[in-house]
């Protein structure tokens, strides 16, 4: 699963491609990004979202946040991925961590997933990054299948979060 070092992985003009998201992409990110968080049974996203997401990849001196979307011809967002360069203490290097990853119901098994996957591990490349991490839910079994067939390895665990308390 390879993509150019550019982090986009582009089947030709007719056909659909991953690439970097532009400042008005953002409307159309925060959709799917609302369905994500239902499907995973998360909070909604903040308001203001696209916003935010704008504030981040594109008004930062050094953005920690990367963006990718998967276009179908004609411009249809299908989806998109997140994600941020992270450290690992253990392993003393950093990787990529994959935050979100969502393709909607309607554009799921076109392989349009591992023009994404192949688009993050580029992402990961092009930083110098050997490795790329992400969590998905235990029960969220199609993903887990998705996972395995890329030969991505399993590291159980439980994620926790702990709310900061404002002042």
């Amino acid at each position: 699963m390879t993509a150019p070092a550019t982090g986009s992985a582009d089947l030709g003009a007719a056909g659909p491609r991953v690439r970097a998201a532009v400042r008005a992409d953002l409307p159309q990110v925060a959709v799917p990004a609302a369905e994500h968080a239902a499907y995973e049974r998360a909070a909604p996203p903040a308001e203001g979202l696209a916003e935010l997401l704008a504030a981040e990849l594109f008004e930062r001196a050094e953005p920690r946040l990367s963006c990718l979307v998967a276009e179908l011809p004609g411009g249809v967002l299908a989806g998109y991925a997140t994600c941020t360069e992270e450290f690992s203490t253990w392993q003393g290097r950093a990787h990529l961590h994959l935050d979100c990853l969502y393709l909607r119901d309607e554009h799921r098994g076109l392989g349009l997933g591992g023009l994404v996957i192949g688009a993050v591990v580029a992402e990961a490349g092009a930083r110098g990054l050997a490795e790329v991490q992400w969590n998905t839910p235990v029960w969220n079994e199609g993903a887990i299948r998705f996972h395995d067939r890329l030969g991505a390895t399993r590291k159980e665990k439980q994620r926790y979060s702990l709310a900061v308390p404002q002042a």
